[in-house]
């Protein structure tokens, strides 16, 4: 019921209503003993009304209250009069972040200064362990000065159900959400998987809640649609977010990369600090704003110095802001010019923003420089034309790395090979420099080449230390040069990342169709990358970035070969029916081949849909057979025609493939992981097991290399490691059904009918609403010793056209079934009877 105005509670007169949510009214207020405007929550009686609970927000409410952060809004009281309970906070003037949003789209430069202020107030709350748990624009207030106050911390664990275990430490809130994982809290759009899965959180949900808002600012919309809140919940838990540029051609790659990394379901992977993505996207801005500087400083349309004034007054106000000073931004400031504003505020601040503008003034007249005077320079030196690669050092004195130094040095040379315009040395040219300390301009009157790409590798506990560096061979200079830090999973992102420094740094003379190419090329690396996680979210990403490729260059040949690739793995992980993933998938590889005959990955992609979905076994061999001579290094070539061969049960042949597989991409977590996959087939667990070790050491989030590492396990009869490999696996996965099917079938042959039954319940329940491979099911129950079952589902398999069909002779999980007649009936018909 509202409070109307002039009602006082305790020391606070109501002036008027400004606000109602979920957890109560907010009034503005007058504080009668200090004569200042305040902001008056009144709290709902059920969330108050037990005194425990009251206590526990207290105590959050004064640690909230002691942090004096000027991005948090400050509390004053939390009080209780006449049976009222209430809070009461600072009055901020202003228009919260949905209101703005709603007023039109926000650009890129204020975007950013908004998410670092709410970065920078999540990262002081978390610094003492208080978690917001619900972050969202409703929450974020935008005053006029440009600072940005994040409301509510803690007003959400109100709601929270109180533990019900007697073993809970009373002042810990790490379990509350666990006590009931049927409770959900929170607003459905902006909560973290694990927060929607009613799971423990952590500071990284508040990581994920802005990434939510951060997607929003930019996309206009959040990034996780559905019409009800469970439809919602199930798009957070089991989709991935069009990639902004979808919605926005400004989009940066960086701030793609900050906003896919802080959305990531497995908080393992995204930042792990909110202080991690705060300087992330401040580097960002600070990048943005000196680009911008150095465009207006060399615009024809106004002249340097007027430029540089203005964009350094713009850049001083932000870096102000963004330090989060806690004094309020000078008023009147937009009103004036560009000297009185530089006077007033030396006056003001004198030593320090005369300080700061210098150092300004400095770096405009030092880009300037660079674009100007110096440029006089660098046009003196011709564009590089030639490179050579030299062998990555492996530094660490570990032997097991060098795979991971030649790798990322094959893959290098590939990569800038298909650069427009430059010659890439081979990798047999440069090979006698392994190990070598090399003068660059020795090396390019050697090879005759112009630059020279060099590398050094550390191994890092579960990663690596690179450092990369591109010289000048004519003059020995540095052009450029980097130092990352990656886990193992990380090293193929790292590639691309390499070949856009290096492709941004050798001042390729490109024209307009030249650089469309090279971009379509940029953008299927980021397809393959994404592709070769494996998950279906992931697949399904790629395939965005395959199909932009093809916009920017629709006549890029390999791009159809990545969509191709896209549609047959959605087939295969059961998320797309192959009656309508694979139809696609052989249109774009035949496109593919009619752009370009000899591609190599058109071939393959051509061969898998033969095999897995038309069971033209010659067919399929000859694709593969021609993809391994147009491209002998093509390393997926060699690992589906493995499959193939373990089809139609030339096992030998298949071990010998997936090994040159595995040699010629050393840093494919698939190519290292298939080797388990085949060995499961050869009835060799030892081995087997051994490559599905390593494939996990490189990295340990990877489900395919835990499901072919169960599956040995299972062989071995050693069903409780199968069944905790497939566990994790399943979670890994996302709850993917052929995770799902390994993990019932485990569990039967354990003899846990009830959780085999569970397994299976889900997924019968799963194929009412979308596509689930009958193949899967049809394992379950023949791990039950449901004969029947198992062959009706087999025949629903046959009329699928299920791909998994094309491993049924070799799989052992159906060696129950192979004597049947009806069992050989369905090899004939698929033609490996």
């Amino acid at each position: 019921m509202s409070v109307a105005a002039g009602t006082s509670i305790s020391y606070y007169r109501i002036i008027s209503r400004i606000g109602k949510g979920g957890m109560g009214e907010v009034y503005l207020a007058e504080d009668t003993r200090l004569g200042r405007k305040v902001a008056l929550k009144i709290l709902p009686p059920q969330f108050t009304n037990e005194a425990d609970r009251l206590r526990r927000f207290e105590q959050e409410a004064r640690a909230v209250s002691a942090l004096n952060h000027p991005n948090i809004i400050t509390i004053f009281e939390v009080g209780r009069a006449n049976d009222t309970n209430f809070i009461v906070t600072e009055f901020i003037e202003g228009l919260t972040l949905r209101q703005r949003m709603m007023a039109g789209r926000l650009s890129l430069r204020d975007t950013l200064k908004i998410a670092i202020q709410i970065a920078s107030a999540l990262s002081a709350a978390h610094a003492v362990g208080i978690v917001h748990r619900d972050i969202k624009p409703e929450n974020v207030m935008l005053r006029p000065d440009g600072y940005v106050k994040v409301l509510d911390f803690g007003l959400v664990k109100l709601t929270e159900p109180l533990p019900t275990s007697s073993g809970m430490d009373e002042d810990s809130d790490t379990q509350i959400l666990s006590t009931d994982p049927s409770i959900v809290m929170g607003t459905p759009h902006y909560m973290s998987p694990e927060q929607a899965r009613g799971l423990h959180i952590d500071a990284r949900a508040d990581i994920f809640s802005l990434g939510v808002v951060l997607y929003e600012m930019v996309a206009g919309r959040t990034p996780y649609e559905g019409t009800t809140p469970s439809d919602i919940i199930a798009s957070i838990l089991h989709r991935e977010p069009p990639l902004l540029a979808r919605f926005s051609r400004d989009v940066p790659d960086e701030l793609e990369r900050i906003a896919t990394k802080s959305l990531r379901k497995d908080r393992e992977e995204r930042y792990q600090t909110a202080k991690d993505i705060g300087i992330d996207l401040k580097n960002l801005r600070q990048r943005m704003a000196f680009e911008e500087i150095r465009e207006r400083s060399i615009s024809p349309d106004a002249g340097y110095e007027v430029s540089a004034i203005k964009n350094s007054r713009e850049t001083v106000v932000d870096l102000e802001r963004s330090s989060f000073n806690s004094g309020a931004m000078p008023s009147g400031m937009h009103s004036m010019s560009s000297a009185e504003y530089i006077i007033t505020e030396i006056r003001k601040r004198k030593k320090a923003v005369l300080i700061t503008l210098v150092a300004i003034f400095a770096a405009a007249i030092g880009l300037t420089f660079l674009s100007t005077g110096f440029s006089l320079f660098s046009r003196n030196r011709a564009a590089v034309e030639s490179v050579a690669v030299l062998p990555i050092i492996n530094e660490s004195g570990d032997n097991t790395t060098d795979y991971l130094a030649d790798g990322m040095t094959e893959t290098l040379i590939k990569n800038l090979s298909q650069l427009p315009k430059l010659k890439v040395m081979s990798k047999i040219s440069v090979l006698r420099y392994k190990n070598g300390d090399i003068d660059p301009r020795q090396v390019g009157r050697e090879l005759n080449v112009q630059a020279v790409l060099s590398g050094r590798i550390v191994k890092r506990g579960d990663g690596v230390e690179i450092s990369i560096e591109l010289a000048d061979a004519r003059e020995g200079t540095r052009i450029w040069g980097e130092q990352y830090t990656r886990k193992f999973s990380d090293m193929m992102v790292l590639q691309e990342e390499i070949l856009r420094g290096v492709s941004q740094n050798i001042r390729l003379n490109l024209n307009s169709e030249e650089s469309k190419r090279l971009e379509a090329y940029q953008l299927y690396l980021m397809g393959r990358n994404s592709w070769n996680k494996r998950r279906a979210d992931d697949v399904r990403r790629g395939l965005d970035y395959f199909q932009q490729a093809i916009q920017k260059n629709p006549q890029y040949a390999p791009a159809y070969a990545g969509l191709a690739d896209s549609y047959n793995l959605l087939a295969v992980y059961g998320t797309m029916p192959p009656k309508e993933a694979f139809p696609k998938a052989k249109a774009a590889a035949e496109k593919a081949l009619s752009l370009d005959e000899s591609l190599a990955e058109a071939h393959t992609s051509l061969g898998f849909v033969k095999s897995r979905y038309d069971w033209d076994w010659d067919g399929a061999e000859a694709e593969f057979r021609r993809a391994i001579d147009l491209n002998p290094n093509y390393s997926l070539a060699r690992q589906w025609y493995a499959n193939f061969l373990v089809s139609v049960g030339r096992t030998q042949e298949a071990i010998e493939e997936s090994r040159e597989s595995q040699k010629r991409d050393p840093l494919s977590l698939m190519a290292n992981a298939q080797m388990g996959w085949i060995y499961y087939f050869a009835n060799q667990p030892k081995e087997g097991m051994a490559v599905c070790q390593k494939a996990i050491e490189m990295d340990p989030n990877f489900f395919s290399a835990r499901r072919y590492y169960g599956l040995l396990y299972e062989l071995t009869g050693q069903y409780s490691q199968a069944i905790e490999q497939f566990e994790k696996g399943r979670e890994l996965s996302g709850n993917s059904p052929v995770m799902t099917a390994a993990l019932g079938h485990a569990y039967a042959v354990a003899g846990r009918t009830k959780d085999a039954e569970r397994m299976l319940n889900e997924l019968l329940e799963i194929s009412k609403a979308k596509s689930v491979s009958s193949y899967d099911i049809a394992i379950i129950y023949t791990g039950l010793g449901d004969t029947a079952k198992a062959f009706e589902y087999l025949e629903k398999a046959y009329d699928e056209r299920n791909e998994y069909l094309s491993y049924m002779k070799s799989d052992p999980r159906f060696a129950p079934l192979r004597s049947d007649p009806r069992f050989q009936d369905i090899l004939r018909r698929i033609g490996l009877g």
